[in-house]
């Protein structure tokens, strides 16, 4: 019974161990794939003209703070939710 317990165990160890190394390979690798597009964008960005990156970085900006104020929004809404 203890050598079924024993190697049940080593299987077990085997398979979470197996399953964090693809999850570490895995989060390598979208980490990679985000740098690179981040990478790209900026030198699409920095391809530009003065007045029209000026323009793509402004309504990005707009965009960027309108999310926020969406998201802070939304999250008092919960809390006031929550509490009542």
């Amino acid at each position: 019974m203890s050598r079924i317990r024993r190697n049940l165990k080593l299987v077990l160890v085997a398979g979470m161990a197996t399953g964090i190394a693809f999850v570490v390979v895995k989060l390598r690798h979208t980490q990679k794939l985000a740098t690179q597009t981040v990478g790209d964008i900026e030198a699409q960005i920095d391809a530009l003209d003065p007045v029209t990156r000026a323009s793509v970085v402004a309504k990005l900006t707009a965009d960027a703070a309108k999310d926020v104020k969406t998201r802070t929004a939304d999250a008092v809404k919960d809390a006031k939710a929550r509490r009542a």
